[in-house]
Formats: C-alpha cells, sequence, structure tokens
C-alpha cells in the first residue's frame, strides 16, 4: 500500500465506488478508496437489491439531468456485463387535489422543462393498465416510460469491480478519523496509518458529520432512520416487472414501491418518515410498527399483495435542511469534493461519481450543478428552514 496517493476517496458505497470507476478511467493515477466496513457491504445506503430509477423528479435541477444519468449506467453495464437498470415504467398516483397533486405538477413542469415526454392518466386507464390496484374516484396518473430498477447492490459491486480492474486500491475495515488540508494536499488519518494525497473525495454518507469540522464545513445533517418491507403476495407473477411498474403514492404520506424483484415478494416504504436519530442510534433490525403501517396501505391499495412480511430492510437519510444534494468542491481547496446525497441519491449514483471524477482532475464539469453548491443559503445560512415533507404523527 502506497502513503502517496492523486486521489483518496473515503467511502465505497454508490457513491464513493463510482467516483473511483470514473478517476480510474480520466488518467488519475494511484487511487485509494478508503471503506470503514467490508467492501460491497449492507451496512450504508446501498446494501439492498433496488432503487427506483426515472425521469420524472421534483425539479429540473434534477430531471436535466437523468439522460446523462441513464448514459452512465448504460456505459457501466458495458464494461462490467452486468444488467443494472431493468425498465418497468414509472407510475406516480395523488388524488385530484392536495400536496399530492402540486408534486405531480411540479414532476410535469420538472419534465416539460427537460423535454421528457410522459403520460397523464384517468382513473380508467390506470385500472386498465393495472388492475393490481384499488384507488378512489378522484385518484389520476403520471406515467413515464423510461422508468424502472436500479440494482444498487450490482452497481457498488460493479464499480468496485471495475476500479480494482484498473489499479485502484481499496482499504477496506479501515476508518477515517481526521483529515488534514494542505493547500495542495490532504492527509487522511486512519485507524490503520496515515494517507497523503493530492486530491480527496468525500462520499461518507451518514457518516460525514463525523468529518465535517474537518472539512470547514458546519451545516446541519440530519439523519433520519428508514425502513422498507417486502411482502408476499397470493399471485406474485401478477407483480412482475414485465406486468406491474414501480411507483410512488403521493397522499397524505409519501408511499413508493416495486414490482418483484430481487426477492419473492414485493417492496414497499414509507417516504421521509422522519424518525431523526444520531449516527449512533442507528439500528439494523426493522419494526413490527412499520410493517403494520406498510401492510394497512398495501390492504387498502394493492389487495392482492397484502400477504406476511417476508422481511423488513434499514438506511438512513442524511440530509441537509432544503434535502437537496451537495455536489461541490469545498470553498477555498479545490482539491477537495464532498457528496450528500440527502436520501434520494442511489439512481444518480454513476453519474455523481463521474461529476466528482471532473471536479478532483480538472476536466469540464459538463453540468449545471450549481444548486448543489456548498455555498447555497441552505448551507451557509445557520437559521435556514428544513424544508423536509413529513409523515404526520399517526
Amino acid at each position: 500500500m502506497h502513503k502517496g496517493y492523486s486521489h483518496i476517496v473515503i467511502g465505497a458505497g454508490a457513491i464513493g465506488s463510482a467516483a473511483a470507476y470514473w478517476l480510474s478511467g480520466q488518467g488519475a493515477e494511484r487511487i485509494l478508496v478508503i471503506e470503514q466496513f467490508n467492501l460491497v457491504n449492507t451496512f450504508g445506503s446501498s446494501g439492498d437489491h433496488s432503487r427506483i430509477i426515472r425521469h420524472a423528479y421534483h425539479h429540473e435541477n434534477y430531471t436535466k439531468l437523468t439522460p446523462a444519468m441513464f448514459k452512465a449506467w448504460k456505459q457501466v453495464e458495458k464494461r462490467s456485463g452486468l444488467t443494472l437498470y431493468t425498465k418497468t415504467g414509472g407510475l406516480d398516483l395523488s388524488a385530484s387535489s392536495g400536496p399530492g397533486f402540486t408534486e405531480i405538477n411540479g414532476y410535469k413542469r420538472a419534465m416539460d422543462s427537460a423535454g421528457i415526454s410522459y403520460e397523464e392518466l384517468d382513473i380508467d386507464q390506470i385500472r386498465g393498465r393495472y388492475p393490481q390496484w384499488n384507488l378512489s374516484e378522484d385518484t389520476i396518473g403520471l406515467y413515464q416510460e423510461a422508468g424502472g430498477i436500479l440494482d444498487i447492490r450490482k452497481s457498488v459491486s460493479a464499480h468496485t469491480s471495475l476500479a480494482m480492474s484498473n489499479g485502484v486500491d481499496f482499504l477496506a475495515r479501515t476508518k477515517a478519523t481526521q483529515i488534514d488540508i494542505r493547500d495542495r494536499g490532504v492527509t487522511v488519518r486512519t485507524d490503520r496509518g496515515a494517507f497523503d494525497a493530492d486530491h480527496l473525495v468525500v462520499a461518507a454518507a451518514s457518516w460525514l458529520g463525523e468529518l465535517m469540522p474537518d472539512l470547514g464545513l458546519n451545516f446541519h445533517l440530519a439523519l433520519s432512520q428508514e425502513e422498507v418491507g417486502y411482502f408476499t403476495a397470493r399471485n406474485l407473477s401478477d407483480y412482475t416487472p414485465d406486468k406491474f411498474p414501480v411507483w410512488i403514492y403521493h397522499g397524505d404520506e409519501v408511499h413508493y414501491g416495486f414490482p418483484v424483484y430481487g426477492e419473492a415478494a414485493i417492496k414497499i416504504a414509507r417516504d421521509m418518515r422522519g424518525s431523526f436519530i444520531t449516527a449512533e442510534e442507528r439500528v439494523y433490525e426493522g419494526s413490527k410498527n412499520e410493517t403494520r403501517v406498510l401492510s394497512a396501505f398495501l390492504r387498502e391499495h394493492l389487495p392482492e399483495a397484502a400477504g406476511p412480511p417476508l422481511m423488513k430492510k434499514t438506511c438512513v437519510y442524511d440530509m441537509p435542511p432544503d434535502r437537496d444534494f451537495v455536489l461541490d468542491t469545498v470553498p477555498g481547496h479545490p482539491h477537495i469534493a464532498v457528496f450528500n446525497g440527502a436520501g434520494h441519491a442511489g439512481k444518480f449514483a454513476s453519474l455523481v461519481g463521474q461529476i466528482l471524477a471532473d471536479l478532483t482532475t480538472g476536466r469540464q464539469i459538463e453540468h449545471d450543478i450549481d444548486a448543489f453548491s456548498l455555498t447555497r443559503p441552505a448551507i451557509v445560512d445557520p437559521d435556514y428552514p428544513s424544508t423536509f415533507r413529513l409523515i404526520p404523527e399517526a
């Protein structure tokens, strides 16, 4: 293991492994990735099978990145030989008024601005295409054909393997404990020694807070314990990816789910539960109460999928107050790049890795990332209000 590197990446999850891969393909030499757990582990937010990938997004800042996002995944699929993206179509549902309707209108505006086509569906059209749903008469739908499943765990495996084959060093079971910043380099201190580099990429997810003081950052990073459930069904074949889409139900609560993929079950979760924790308080076992909540949604809206629970998994959202990405170099230190995914970055992982590589190799950034800067109000204003849409108390 060398002591001097051109680039060090902290974190080997979805983002860090992607950054390592793209750095290794852009001429960077002597790259080291430091990961506190085993490689391709289940402790971060990329240990489950699936994430929704889509063009439909709440703001054009994200939607305008999605064509390049799909292109990046296609390249990784070609290089790795793995299928990472499964197209199912994407269905957004809401009542014809209220906060969910407002959110869907935001999706439409974002796709209109990016020139991406979609279909607006009434209740009869929704029922005709997807009779699995039990919905009220005032339900409307938004369908975008490119929506589908990103196999997030396979993506980490692919990026990691490709980076290794390009000569990247990975140091697993090693915790970064301190970062010393110099004008033209950094030293990363770990429980296995210190390592020097010209450039640094920090992709530490919910552990970013531990390193923020060394980076000169002090914005509020909220951590929320999240949970997904897998449920069996009376007839699983009615919920295969060729018959059933990925979906988001925008109601008083935001639920989302997947067809059968990775497990012999349907996956469902609530978005942004608002169960705020510290990094030390994270748990890896799901709760009986959340299983009951998710089961109740299935019984009401997807009754044939409301079978016994098969398994449950947890993850953590790590979010600035506006719940937008952080994707930038540290002010005054252009050789140090930081990313925070705000709980919705999985689908963008490969593209974000490419941008982080560009930021730290001097390549021209082809995408507008100003909205994700470290100098925006949500980051620099300590009184910036949280804009999370929380699930109401039961």
